[in-house]
């Protein structure tokens, strides 16, 4: 039987048979297509220009702009050993316009240093890779092991200096546990970001340098740089040839997480809308093959996760700022 309806009636049951299908799409757990609520997202990081953590944002919002349907820029506040980026994301609109790119620096900044705001003053809402670290050398350097660096190092006492990043950075607590390992002291200079120090490991001011494939892989594919040692538990899949420091007999084991956080307040569906739009990119073939490269390995955690995480994190790092006497 064929009803003949007005025209707002007709319009009536459309709109409300729209609304329905949304519903039950959202109660089925089928993504509803909402558009970002801004433009333009601001990816903030404390790194210098070609540091690990500017490398990844810019990776990053570059496979992302299409799938969010947003523009993203890498903006790097340097200063204060990080504190500068976080304070100025924290005191921004909690409206998804800007986050940080975290790594356990800002963590370890907090716990040292104490700023006015820390870790603590942004919401964890991703963590998105495991990033390993691994310990370089310039190519032309007669150093073809940990082994020779650090038996150098113990022959000439005070002509040693390796290079790390900032001051409360993973980086320089790796080098701090690896000359503890081998009872050595040597100097460890300290700079704003991986792209720094690199400059002084290739110039020959350092006879090593620590950070990520990410920050190290144009110069070792221009064959500038060397690879001592990798600081994770087993050797990279990407790297099987490149022994870990534990092979060579330094139990030193470093775990750098990669991921983003925003001001306190941003809405739930925001941080969802970032979620899925990774997830999505890290399928992507053309992304996977640049992060598989960098032998970065994806993990997931969506805000929930994320802020337990990070606070483990921080726990396990106060513990052991505490054990190497660097806090009370």
């Amino acid at each position: 039987m064929i009803l003949n309806l007005g025209w707002k009636t007709a319009l009536a049951l459309c709109m409300a048979s729209i609304v329905f299908s949304q519903a039950w799409a959202q109660s089925a757990g089928t993504p509803v297509s909402v558009p970002y609520p801004v433009s333009r997202v601001t990816l903030v990081t404390h790194s210098s220009p070609g540091g690990g953590t500017d490398v990844f944002l810019r990776d990053l919002g570059k496979y992302l702009s299409p799938v969010m349907k947003t523009n993203f820029a890498v903006e790097n506040i340097r200063g204060g050993s990080g504190t500068k980026a976080v304070s100025h994301v924290a005191k921004s609109a909690p409206d998804g316009a800007m986050v940080y790119g975290t790594t356990p620096t800002y963590i370890q900044t907090t716990l040292l240093s104490k700023p006015a705001v820390g870790y603590d003053g942004l919401d964890p809402m991703l963590i998105v890779f495991i990033d390993p670290e691994v310990v370089f050398t310039r190519a032309d350097s007669p150093y073809k092991s940990l082994q020779d660096v650090i038996a150098f190092a113990k022959a000439n006492p005070g002509k040693s200096r390796w290079g790390a990043a900032n001051p409360a950075s993973l980086e320089r607590i790796g080098m701090e546990k690896l000359a503890r390992a081998a009872n050595v002291k040597v100097p460890i200079v300290s700079h704003e970001g991986g792209g720094d120090m690199m400059i002084g490991v290739l110039n020959g001011t350092y006879d090593i340098g620590i950070g990520e494939m990410q920050e190290l892989q144009g110069q070792l594919e221009a064959g500038k740089v060397r690879l001592l040692a990798t600081l994770s538990e087993k050797r990279l899949a990407g790297l099987p040839q490149l022994p870990t420091a534990k092979e060579q007999g330094y139990d030193v084991v470093i775990r750098k997480f990669r991921g983003l956080a925003s001001p306190k307040g941003v809405p739930d569906n925001i941080a969802k809308a970032w979620e899925d739009g990774v997830r999505k990119v890290l399928e992507l073939p053309a992304y996977k093959a640049e992060y598989t490269k960098d032998n970065l390995t994806p993990m997931l955690l969506g805000r929930e996760a994320a802020r337990k995480f990070t606070a483990e994190v921080a726990a396990e790092t106060a513990a052991s700022f505490k054990e190497m006497g660097l806090t009370k």
